[in-house]
């Protein structure tokens, strides 16, 4: 178990947005509710330009993070390509 806080909640930002991610993905293949979509969009857009997406990444890469949890939405230019290709 983990004992620190700080890194304990980047472990549920980091899962909270990587079911962001995957249900935005999932979306271009079958549209949910665009007011949802949207606050999806909007959640991962603050997490990516927002600075916390840059904490987490650098905590992935010292290795601090869980070798299990889901980090696909870590990856340098998936996010960013995603979000690029939207506007």
């Amino acid at each position: 178990m983990i004992n620190d806080p700080h890194l304990q909640e980047a472990i549920l930002r980091i899962r909270k947005m990587e079911k962001c991610f995957d249900m935005l993905l999932t979306a271009r293949k079958k549209p949910i509710d665009p007011v949802h979509e949207k606050t999806l969009l909007a959640a991962l857009k603050k997490y990516y330009e927002g600075g916390l997406w840059l904490y987490d990444y650098e905590l992935d890469e010292k290795g601090l993070l869980p070798k299990d949890l889901k980090r696909g939405v870590l990856s340098q230019d998936a996010v960013y390509d995603f979000l690029s290709e939207i506007k």
